[in-house]
């Protein structure tokens, strides 16, 4: 079964809401790292709007377990990256006017500089995952660029249902396959809740689930510790 990595940035959402240092994004690590979660990712965004370079610093230097970056291919985002050295590092499509990543990363459209990004990262010892749509085109551009991982976008899956949504689980499971035949890692993200989580997470192959959404809201209510837990137990069922 996938192992589960929560995305903390909305604990600082609220903090940025206030322009406080309450609540910690660190204290938030340091609990999913003790609860059981295999990692925690962040996602350090051009404009600072929530997770900031001293929160990478913070969290990267008290955690034991995985830190997964995810990060856009903005030079000083690369800069910050390398000089952190986040144990994964997910290169995702970013635009300044989204609430959330809107789709997967072109990775055949910017490949030339995904290449050079690629390969100064992993200089670095730094893993490195591509957020891609679950497409062949784009997980072969993922593979020839360099990448150890790709990180499928599971949105769609997510929003639609019944038979659409057995459709969008399908191309997924043959994404996956078709990634791991190239010996790329699979992991998947986005839009996945306590409801949806537990077929993509028993995807032969699949490695990690970054979720955080929809844990951060349901700890609002019973705590981010049991937030965690019944994810994990969501995954297993």
């Amino acid at each position: 079964m996938a192992k589960l990595c929560v995305n903390i940035d909305h604990v600082a959402t609220v903090r940025q809401a206030r322009l406080d240092v309450v609540p910690d994004p660190l204290e938030a690590a340091l609990i999913v790292e003790k609860t059981g979660a295999a990692g925690v990712t962040i996602h350090l965004r051009e404009d600072r709007r929530h997770i900031n370079d001293n929160d990478v610093t913070r969290i990267k230097k008290a955690l034991k377990k995985k830190l997964n970056l995810e990060m856009s291919l903005a030079p000083d985002i690369v800069k910050r990256a390398l000089a952190v050295r986040p144990d994964e590092a997910t290169i995702v499509p970013e635009k300044r006017q989204e609430l959330t990543t809107e789709g997967g990363l072109d990775a055949a459209g910017n490949f030339k500089r995904l290449e050079t990004v690629i390969t100064s990262m992993k200089k670095r010892g730094i893993t490195v995952s591509l957020f891609i749509e679950p497409d062949t085109k784009q997980i072969l551009a993922s593979k020839k660029a360099g990448a150890d991982f790709i990180e499928i976008h599971t949105g769609a899956y997510a929003r639609k249902t019944g038979r659409a949504r057995a459709r969008e689980f399908d191309r997924i499971k043959k994404a996956t396959v078709y990634a791991l035949s190239l010996g790329l890692g699979v992991n998947a993200g986005h839009g996945l809740t306590y409801d949806n989580v537990a077929p993509v997470a028993h995807i032969p192959g699949m490695v990690d689930l970054n979720i955080g959404h929809n844990i951060i809201a349901r700890a609002l209510f019973i705590g981010l510790k049991n937030a965690v837990e019944e994810m994990i137990t969501s995954m297993e069922r």
